[in-house]
């Protein structure tokens, strides 16, 4: 019998999720070896069975091949069972990743991911990266265009700053905006998240589970493969690999208190910020699905909660490698200075 997943809201304007989604991404990443398309398609099918049917993509996974994965799994399901979210804005240019976010990508972009995703319209469509050299203005301009064509339906944003979000969402609402939230991310929680809630946006946690850290532990990084991303992740080096061991124990401590799992607690903590707050935990094994899923039958008490909020204290590191570009709560210039060429 399928598990019972509760339905939230998903920002003010009308779009319905499952409370916990899943993230797809490492399904089709490139570090190790390559995951086979009817196994991940099985966990896919198995995720929708068990009522958790708030899909999580983007164009620069594999790149493409994650959205044609999971326009595949979709085979034979119905599209009113499902939400689909994917984003746009990550590209390559010269070996290097930029963000861009002019009207002419934009449209590309979607047109090219409802036709790998082979759907009429995609339900939430992000910015997956601010570009800072376009007015955020000109970016939505665009995207309510394509709201207007019915192409997709809701509009989201991830890593923008505060003042965008707002800029944003005077051109045409936000639903959500996709942020790194954790037991160990929290930078968000100063700016980002109450103007989210004071405008009535949805909020979706990528890695809560800390890039598998608060699975795994030290084991994680121990085992990373050479080209996996996670290995240049400053919390998983040196000292602040030393301090951020520390916070896993103590982690374990509590779980085993609880009787559920490091990872479940991680997960239930994030589920227990708000009825506005789904996050998107991603798995490429059914029994680490099973486990996420689990998560949702902890309850923590407010000393519980307490407890696990003081864990941040302790840890050291950036949550990205890529701190020092331009990708993280990101602003653009004033819609004065655009020029369309």
């Amino acid at each position: 019998m399928a598990a019972t997943v509760d339905i939230i809201k998903l920002g003010s304007e009308g779009l319905q999720v499952s409370k916990q989604g899943l993230g797809c991404m490492r399904m089709s990443s490139g570090d190790g070896p390559p995951k086979p398309d009817p196994e991940m398609i099985s966990l896919i099918r198995r995720a929708i069975n068990s009522g958790v049917t708030f899909l999580d993509t983007a164009d620069i996974y594999g790149p493409h091949k994650n959205e044609i994965l999971v326009g595949k799994a979709l085979k034979g399901v119905l599209r009113e069972k499902v939400q689909i979210a994917t984003k746009f804005g990550i590209t390559f240019k010269d070996g290097k990743m930029e963000a861009r976010g002019d009207p002419a990508y934009v449209r590309a972009s979607c047109e090219a991911s409802l036709n790998r995703l082979d759907i009429d319209f995609i339900d939430l469509y992000y910015v997956h990266r601010i570009d800072i050299r376009v007015p955020i203005e000109v970016t939505m301009g665009e995207l309510k265009k394509l709201v207007e064509e019915g192409k997709i339906k809701y509009v989201g944003l991830s890593e923008a700053s505060a003042s965008t979000i707002r800029r944003a969402h005077a051109i045409h609402p936000i639903t959500a905006v996709q942020n790194e939230w954790s037991l160990w991310s929290r930078d968000l929680e100063e700016e980002i998240i109450p103007t989210c809630r004071e405008l009535g946006i949805g909020i979706v946690s990528y890695s809560p589970l800390g890039r598998g850290f608060f699975s795994l532990g030290p084991k994680l990084v121990e085992n990373l493969l050479e080209n996996d991303y996670r290995k240049n992740v400053p919390r998983f080096h040196g000292e602040n690999f030393e301090a951020n061991k520390l916070v896993y124990e103590r982690i374990c401590v509590m779980s085993s208190r609880k009787g559920c799992t490091p990872s479940q607690l991680a997960l239930a903590w994030v589920e227990h910020q708000g009825t506005d707050v789904c996050p998107i935990p991603g798995t490429t094994k059914i029994e680490n699905f099973n486990e996420n899923l689990g998560s949702l039958s902890v309850t923590l008490t407010q000393q519980e909660m307490s407890e696990l909020n003081s864990l941040v204290d302790a840890v050291k590191g950036d949550r990205s490698p890529f701190m020092g570009n331009t990708f993280f709560n990101s602003e653009t210039p004033p819609l004065s200075s655009w020029k369309d060429e």
